[in-house]
Order: C-alpha cells, then sequence, then structure tokens
C-alpha cells in the first residue's frame, strides 16, 4: 500500500528550510517568492507555524526560527545525536567493502569518530569512539576543513603546526590549500600513510539538504590498496552510503513541495 504524503507538511518544512539556509529572518514575501506560492498562502503558513511554536515574529510581518528547535535539538543530542542513525548505514558499508569504517563529526580542530563497524575478518585495523584525529593529516580532517566556511578554515590554517609525522604528511600550508580544493572538487579525501605510515583511508561527506556537510564517512585499513587499486569502487560504495546516511538522518522526498 503506498503512503500518502501530506503536502502542507512538506512545504511547511520547506519554509523552516529556508530559515536553516543562513537567513535569520524571514517576511511572508520573501517566502513566497523562494516558494513560488501567493502570498497569502505564505503568510498562513508563517502564522500557522508561529502558533505551534516553531516560528517567532520579532517585528511585524518578520519572523524567525522558534526556541522549540533548541529544545528538539538537545533531546536529539540526549539521545546519541546521528550515531544511532548512522550505525546501520557503517553496518553495511563494512559488509560490502570488508573494511573498517567509521563516521565522525568536528570538534574544535579535530575530527572525532562518533560511530564504527568493523569487517568480518581475523585482521583488521580498529578505533575507539571518541578518538580525535588531526584535522591536516587524516581523510575525515582535512574533508572536514575542505567544506567548512572560508574563515573557520583560515582561523584553523593561522593557528595551526603541520607537523611531520610520516613521510607523507603534508607540512606546508600552500600545499594543504591546494589538497583541500582538490577535496572540494573531487568531493573525497584521502589519507595516503600520513598520520601514520601504515594506515590508509578514503572519506566522503555527508550533507543536509542545505549544503552543509554534517558527518563523514570513511574506510579505512592496512593496505595502500584502499587509496590506489581498490579507490574507484570503494568511492562508488562510500557515494552510495552518504546518500543512505542522508536519508537515515533527514529522510526522502527533500525537494518534495
Amino acid at each position: 500500500m503506498t503512503s500518502q504524503l501530506n503536502g502542507s507538511v512538506l512545504k511547511a518544512f520547506r519554509i523552516l528550510e529556508l530559515f536553516a539556509a543562513g537567513r535569520s529572518e524571514m517576511t511572508a514575501g520573501e517566502v513566497a517568492r523562494e516558494l513560488k506560492i501567493n502570498l497569502i498562502t505564505a503568510h498562513r503558513f508563517l502564522h500557522t507555524l508561529e502558533q505551534a511554536g516553531a516560528l517567532r515574529m520579532t517585528a511585524r510581518g518578520v519572523f524567525r526560527l522558534g526556541y522549540i528547535f533548541a529544545d528538539l535539538g538537545e533531546r536529539v543530542s540526549r539521545e546519541g545525536g546521528p550515531a544511532p542513525a548512522l550505525q546501520p548505514v557503517l553496518d553495511d558499508l563494512a559488509r560490502k567493502t570488508h573494511e573498517a569504517c567509521m563516521a565522525t563529526r568536528f570538534d574544535h580542530d579535530k575530527a572525532v569518530c562518533i560511530a564504527k563497524a568493523l569487517p568480518e575478518r581475523a585482521l583488521y585495523v580498529d578505533i575507539r569512539i571518541g578518538s580525535q584525529l588531526d584535522a591536516y593529516c587524516t581523510a575525515h580532517g582535512k574533508l572536514w576543513l575542505a567544506f567548512m566556511e572560508d574563515e573557520k578554515r583560515q582561523a584553523y590554517l593561522d593557528a595551526a603546526r603541520l607537523s611531520s609525522l610520516t613521510a607523507t604528511t603534508i607540512t606546508g600550508k600552500s600545499a594543504l590549500m591546494q589538497e583541500l580544493a582538490r577535496i572540494r572538487e573531487d568531493g573525497f579525501a584521502l589519507n595516503d600513510g600520513e598520520r601514520e605510515s601504515d594506515i590508509f583511508a578514503l572519506a566522503v561527506p555527508v550533507f543536509n539538504r542545505n549544503g552543509t556537510m554534517v558527518s563523514a564517512l570513511s574506510t579505512f585499513g592496512s593496505n595502500n590498496a584502499i587509496v590506489t587499486q581498490r579507490r574507484s569502487g570503494l568511492l562508488d560504495q562510500l557515494r552510495n552510503a552518504a546518500n543512505d546516511a542522508q536519508t537515515a538522518l533527514y529522510g526522502t522526498g527533500a525537494n518534495a513541495v
């Protein structure tokens, strides 16, 4: 039996996503133009969302997000954040790649492991939940740097000391900036033994519906075939997993109205 979707609910979330895209305030006229709906409909949606606590009016006809989202965000964090939703995606990825996999968030200047999955074989590389990964010399860290806001990236580069950890560690800031530009263009990062000489990894971003990076997924291990002979196939699997992760976090029908 096919599920019936409620178009009004989907449209209400489209309005909320307009605020999430970086606008702190919006009017009915702006909503009407963005969603190509008439002004009366835009007014009705905004006032209904205000009544529900999702929006608040800061001046006549001017709306901001309501404080209910702060409460909901705290509840999500208490219940484990995105890790529970990402775990099945990682488990499936580990089965398909036969390698260890993990997901990260970014905290201050390091990528932090929030979930992992291990392959079903005797020997593999493991990592602890909560482990912190240096940003400049790991696949996850470089990925976060590549897709963060320009000001935050520059602040990191200004403060960073790029110590040489292995023969392949990038230690020049100009070279690192070139690598980050390549990552943004190609959509993936790799670790070619840059933190430990015998650890290799590929990582891809997970985006929200507005194109902001919210997590990263990787496959990693001790065989450099991960970044050489197997790179193309593993990237296909990682990108499929990233799409599954976005669905797990935000649902389907991102473009539905």
